[in-house]
């Protein structure tokens, strides 16, 4: 019996990554499981949540549950940041005795990241991807801190023929952008940026490797600016590379 999932896609990943999203849905499928999609399903609150905004953000939370609620089998994301907000927050938006609480418990339970999702629950590592580089790895604060995946993503590099996994320095460090952070904050924000990005480039790395759409735009956007040749990917990009460079 194949393996059910239920992608649940995030919003900055919908909107400027979908090609991520798209390239997601056929690697699972080639590992032989199932994907379904929620179509009405919406943002998960956490800008709300993080900025403060708890009511909001217990609104939207609450329309997500219903959405994913009534499905069954892994709720799968590309997003450390999201997964984490829906397994470690939404339990805690609701009264512990209601129904909602309830659901977010029992949702939360089933809700993985994707390196997450093929390391610890498939136990594959080796998806048949070739990818000739020199690859270094930003590991993203929310999946890192939150969900405590440090070795998943680089055991999945690890098994790409071909791809040299160049350490970077200040691996764990974040890259500055923390969502609504970079802009209440923006000048500590450039400077922790500025410094991810000269560690990428001084690592001799000719791509960089990380799991969250903001972390990707943030690091793009600082090697743009300096004019840096490094190609910022998600790791998704890299594991679906089967011929070479995508």
């Amino acid at each position: 019996m194949a393996v059910r999932v239920q992608l649940f896609v995030t919003c900055l990943t919908e909107q400027f990554f979908p090609g991520v999203l798209r390239r997601m849905v056929a690697l699972l499928e080639r590992l032989g499981v199932e994907v379904a999609f929620p179509e009405a399903q919406t943002c998960c609150g956490q800008p709300f949540f993080n900025s403060g905004f708890h009511t909001q953000a217990r609104d939207l939370a609450r329309k997500w549950l219903e959405v994913f609620g009534t499905t069954d089998g892994f709720i799968v994301s590309p997003s450390g940041s999201c997964v984490d907000m829906v397994r470690h927050h939404f339990p805690h938006l609701f009264p512990p005795d209601s129904p909602e609480h309830r659901r977010a418990v029992e949702v939360a339970a089933r809700t993985l990241e994707f390196t997450q999702f093929l390391v610890n629950e498939l136990k594959v590592t080796d998806v048949g991807a070739r990818f000739p580089r020199k690859v270094t790895y930003h590991a993203s604060c929310h999946l890192l801190r939150g969900l405590g995946a440090r070795d998943e993503p680089k055991r999945l590099l690890g098994k790409v023929h071909g791809l040299e996994l160049i350490p970077l320095p200040g691996e764990e460090t974040c890259c500055g952008f923390g969502g609504a952070f970079s802009v209440i904050y923006p000048e500590v924000s450039q400077a922790m940026m500025e410094a991810k990005v000269r560690a990428i480039t001084e690592s001799g790395a000719e791509a960089v490797v990380a799991c969250d759409a903001g972390c990707l735009m943030n690091i793009a956007g600082g090697l743009r600016q300096a004019n840096s040749p490094v190609r910022a990917m998600h790791l998704i990009e890299v594991l679906a590379a089967d011929r070479g460079a995508p």
